[in-house]
């Protein structure tokens, strides 16, 4: 554990809390693509299935917990309790195509050829586009509330703080995750523009727009 690990882990808990404060106070998901919720899903049930096998410290099985059950509850607030709000007019990216790369990458690049290393090393790849759907509907209606932007934000931020959690560990204990890191550079990459305009507009109390 190290402060760029820690702060990277708040502020992915601040990504999914803003989120769910914002679908459960509005009473609407308008503006949130579920596919990509569906994506992180599947995300976290594949890479903590270790729950049941491993235990490294209460810490990491609370976080663990947390994600599995705010990613299931999101997905039940847009596509149940809140599912006439769904915008499924503009949510429409294949995300066929964002999981089956995943899979064969995940079988062909890996530590080790056992089920559940496969199984995090699809999560890994996976993780790294996820937020695709999302950035191609705020792009595809134009525009994203301030509450999305400050989602979308610290959702990326954590992604680039745990790039500099990697480089730390690199400097300080020799440790390396190849996969790993390849996979957040590219995460964070596709940040970069929202970044930018998130700086640029949304802080000085402008709406964020996007190219259609």
């Amino acid at each position: 554990m190290n402060i760029f690990r820690l702060t990277g882990d708040l502020a992915h808990l601040l990504a999914i809390i803003i989120l769910l404060l914002k679908i459960w106070k509005t009473r609407s998901c308008a503006g949130i693509s579920g596919k990509s919720q569906i994506l992180f899903a599947i995300v976290y049930t594949t890479r903590y299935l270790d729950l049941v096998t491993t235990y490294v410290s209460a810490y990491n099985t609370l976080m663990k917990i947390f994600f599995l059950a705010s990613s299931f509850a999101t997905v039940y607030l847009i596509y149940v309790k809140f599912k006439a709000t769904y915008d499924h007019n503009h949510d429409t990216f294949r995300i066929e195509f964002l999981i089956l790369p995943a899979v064969i990458l995940a079988l062909l690049i890996n530590h080790a050829f056992t089920p559940l290393e496969i199984l995090w090393t699809f999560s890994i790849y996976l993780e790294s586009v996820a937020i695709l759907p999302q950035l191609f509907m705020v792009s595809k209606t134009g525009e994203a509330e301030s509450i999305t932007s400050h989602y979308l934000f610290a959702l990326g931020s954590y992604r680039g703080l745990y790039i500099l959690n990697w480089i730390y560990r690199y400097a300080m204990e020799s440790h390396y995750d190849l996969i790993a890191i390849v996979a957040g550079i590219v995460q964070t990459v596709l940040y970069c523009d929202f970044f930018y305009l998130y700086i640029t507009k949304v802080l000085k109390g402008k709406k964020l727009q996007l190219p259609a």
